[in-house]
């Protein structure tokens, strides 16, 4: 308390900013809603009849673990916190994250959302209709199973890993998270078995189309690299370009699908924990983890107001009119190859793109 939370603190905000990876501020309010939420963090008397932790300790406890991604033990010199308490503590720390703010920092775009992310990715990349960019990474599990060894390994990892989908925006705000999938799989085994196009197969989904030269699509779309289908909700660079357009669009494209690339960076940057092998013993708490880390990424951009779409505006209830063709409209690879032609077409005219002459030749 006298480090970093008494009125004449020690260590400063900017300090506790690279400790904690977040304001004090946002601490003391996750603070706050874990220990009216979860009665772990309550403070009271303990089996032995003396006071327990607070819950500004548990928490500390839990961001540290997080951030650097040391054993459990490594602060007990510090916190005077035993390993077991440290574990428990995490755990009870990432599920009450989860539960708490999954619904608005987790979210999928609504209308609101979705009107602002064509704003703002028009402005920057001018990429009209663009919604963000989609990839996949993985996260080794050092103490994966014996059992499921073979089905989470795979020859160019060390170890055994999970896989992470994630779409990310400019901002680095995560618009999608499913984690769970075996590593021995790739990209498109993920995409077959994600949640990510539910609500439109259900009939919920926001109803946001957009205009790109002169041509109206129904929704927005997702930048991925090569591995993924020509589904209409994808635009991929060209594979052969053959002219000056294509590979101005190709450039473009290259560049703002780097926007999933460094929310990975920055989300393993910022939680260490994410670079070691995970320690748990099963895919749920694992899970927990992931999905905590990419909720508190999506608060501290909203703290610190880099977000694009901080305000969560629910759309109103609609009426459920499931499209029988749904399936073959998001799937439809003519569609995709039309779009991709306009988004080209619309950046020769709109967005200078400078190639350089080694470009040129290749």
């Amino acid at each position: 308390m006298r480090h970093y939370f008494d009125e004449d603190s020690v260590y400063n905000e900017e300090v506790f900013n690279d400790r904690f990876r977040m304001s004090k501020r946002l601490f003391l309010k996750i603070v706050a809603d874990v220990q009216e939420h979860n009665n772990y963090f309550a403070e009271g008397m303990d089996a032995r009849g003396k006071e327990s932790f607070t819950a500004i300790h548990k928490c500390t406890s839990a961001i540290r673990q997080l951030a650097s991604g040391n054993v459990p033990d490594e602060y007990d010199e510090y916190l005077a916190m035993a390993e077991r308490t440290s574990r428990e503590t995490l755990d009870h720390f990432v599920t009450s994250v989860c539960l708490l703010y999954k619904d608005e920092f987790l979210r999928a775009p609504t209308s609101h959302d979705i009107a602002l992310l064509y704003q703002a990715h028009g402005s920057y990349h001018g990429l009209p209709g663009m919604l963000g960019s989609i990839d996949c990474t993985h996260w080794d599990w050092r103490n994966c199973p014996k059992q499921y060894r073979g089905q989470f390994h795979r020859g160019d990892h060390k170890y055994p890993t999970i896989m992470l989908e994630a779409i990310a925006s400019q901002d680095r705000w995560c618009w999608h998270a499913f984690f769970g999938v075996a590593g021995s799989n790739n990209d498109i085994n993920v995409l077959n078995q994600s949640p990510l196009f539910t609500n439109e197969m259900h009939g919920i989904a926001p109803r946001c189309p957009f205009v790109v030269n002169g041509r109206q699509y129904k929704r927005g779309y997702y930048l991925a690299d090569g591995i993924y289908p020509t589904w209409s909700t994808f635009v991929k660079a060209y594979n052969h370009p053959v002219d000056l357009i294509d590979k101005r669009f190709n450039k473009l494209q290259k560049a703002a699908r780097q926007d999933v690339e460094r929310f990975f960076g920055t989300l393993k940057g910022k939680w260490r924990i994410l670079l070691r092998g995970a320690r748990a013993m099963t895919r749920e708490k694992v899970a927990r983890i992931i999905y905590a880390v990419i909720i508190l990424n999506n608060m501290i951009l909203k703290d610190e107001g880099k977000a694009i779409s901080p305000v969560h505006i629910r759309d109103p209830p609609v009426n459920v009119n499931v499209d029988p063709n749904i399936i073959s409209e998001l799937r439809d690879a003519e569609t995709h190859f039309q779009l991709r032609h306009d988004i080209k077409m619309h950046i020769e005219e709109n967005v200078e793109v400078v190639l350089t002459e080694a470009e040129v030749e290749e």
